[in-house]
Formats: structure tokens, C-alpha cells, sequence
């Protein structure tokens, strides 16, 4: 009988198992929303300049070094929906990222410099519009 624990790995290393899962896990749910909070400010670089609420979402600007960077979020993250988000530094065309997406729309980075840029967002049927600001 001892042999056969032994080979089998016996109650102690049940328990040692056991107990691993249960402290691995528990890692798991203390450590998932610092994951996702690191990967949401990865997304732009900079410093927050403005977040544009809207019935559906937000819109939120950074800003670094003469660039602008925005994201799109929806209030309901996790079903799939159409998205966009677009920059448009004052002179030239817009960058734009739309599609259907579950958690963001973006990031979209233009250079700006000095000038001013035109921010919009959109999730479903409803949208944000800045107008000029950042000059």
C-alpha cells in the first residue's frame, strides 16, 4: 500500500495540488483588472486632455509632444457594436478607426503641433463633436 501511494503521489500531494489551483486563481482575480487597467492606458501615450461623454460613451484625448491621441469606449463594453473614433489636426484630413468592435474604437494618433484639432466619437447610433479645441 505504501508503494502504490507513493507512485500515485498519495493525499499529500492531492492537497499540495489543491492548494496551488486555489492560490493561483485567487492571484488571478486580485491581478485581472490591474492588467486591463495597465492595457487601457497603454493605448495613448501622454496625459489625459479631455473626456467627451455622450449617450453611448466616451471619448477621451490625450495629448504628448505636439501629438493627439484619442479612444473611443462604450458605456457597454463586451457586446459587439460599431465603433469609431477620428482626429483631425486643423489643415488636414481626418484618421479615423471605425468598425465593430466589443471594448474601444482606436487609438488614433495624429501629429498636431500648434494647430488645433477636430475630435469625434461614435458608438451605435449615437456621437460626440468637439469642434476645434487644443489651440
Amino acid at each position: 500500500m505504501l508503494r502504490r501511494e507513493r507512485a500515485t503521489g498519495g493525499p499529500r500531494r492531492l492537497l499540495a495540488l489543491a492548494l496551488t489551483a486555489l492560490l493561483g486563481s485567487g492571484l488571478l482575480v486580485i491581478g485581472g483588472p490591474a492588467v486591463g487597467s495597465a492595457q487601457a492606458a497603454a493605448l495613448c501615450g501622454g496625459h489625459k486632455v479631455r473626456t467627451l461623454s455622450f449617450a453611448t460613451g466616451r471619448t477621451v484625448v490625450y495629448k504628448s509632444r505636439g501629438y493627439v491621441c484619442a479612444v473611443t469606449y462604450p458605456k457597454r463594453t463586451g457586446t459587439r457594436q460599431y465603433m469609431s473614433v477620428s482626429v483631425q489636426a486643423r489643415g488636414n484630413r481626418a484618421v479615423v478607426d471605425g468598425g465593430r468592435y466589443t471594448h474601444h474604437a482606436g487609438p488614433v494618433t495624429v501629429h498636431a503641433g500648434h494647430r488645433c484639432v477636430w475630435v469625434k466619437g461614435k458608438v451605435g447610433s449615437k456621437s460626440v463633436s468637439s469642434g476645434w479645441i487644443l489651440c
